[in-house]
């Protein structure tokens, strides 16, 4: 039987690489919604061949962050009211399951894991940082789903953030930043008393609570 061939290591880091590159590129706001990409252009500045670049497009284009129109153009999504909804809700679910089954396996480290990403965050809204409170969240929320160890949720989650991600920046930099940190205080004081209907019920609302009105 013939052997498949396989895509050397090296080309799959460069393909997740480039698409990291470009994804962080739109959720941090380098390229605006509506502005056109082309390859050619991303190759360049990427410092790699076209091809990588039209895989990472095509990638970006299934979650939603960009419109990609055959033989014409392709440009940067808006913040749709609708894709933001649509993401919150399966990203809500996606941690209220996480935390549900989390909490009874949680360790004495994984807590303090937890309050140390917490304090980070309160710290980076008070200080108005919205890159630490986003790095702080991304810790905080992924502690317990690091615990579940469900690779199916991890997998849904690593397509859904994105999407949301730039309507999370939007609310990091407002004031809704502070009901967040109320919340993120008692989701860890509920995981550390074992209560994990109480926390996958508080990490629910913190979810919920991102507006749509955000992602117009």
């Amino acid at each position: 039987m013939p052997i498949p061939r396989s895509a050397p290591v090296g080309r799959q880091l460069l393909r997740d690489d480039v698409h990291g590159r470009l994804r962080d590129a739109i959720i941090d706001g380098t390229f605006e919604p509506g502005e056109q990409l082309r390859d050619a252009e991303l190759a360049a500045w990427l410092g790699v061949s076209r091809t990588p670049v039209r895989e990472a497009l095509l990638r970006l284009a299934q979650t939603g962050l960009v419109v990609a129109r055959p033989g014409r153009s392709t440009t940067v999504s808006t913040i749709s009211a609708t894709a933001v909804r649509e993401a919150r809700d399966v990203v809500a679910a996606m941690h209220e399951l996480a935390v549900r089954e989390a909490v009874p396996r949680l360790t004495p480290d994984d807590l303090d894991e937890m309050r140390a990403a917490e304090a980070r965050f309160e710290e980076a809204v008070a200080a108005g940082d919205v890159e630490a409170a986003l790095r702080a969240d991304d810790e905080l929320h992924g502690v317990p789903v690091r615990v579940c160890g469900n690779r199916a949720l991890a997998t849904v989650l690593d397509q859904f953030v994105p999407v949301l991600r730039r309507a999370e920046r939007l609310r990091f930099a407002s004031a809704g930043a502070r009901e967040s940190v109320a919340r993120h205080h008692d989701l860890v004081r509920l995981c550390g008393e074992g209560d994990a209907e109480g926390a996958a019920s508080v990490v629910l609302d913190t979810f919920h609570a991102l507006s749509t009105d955000d992602g117009e």
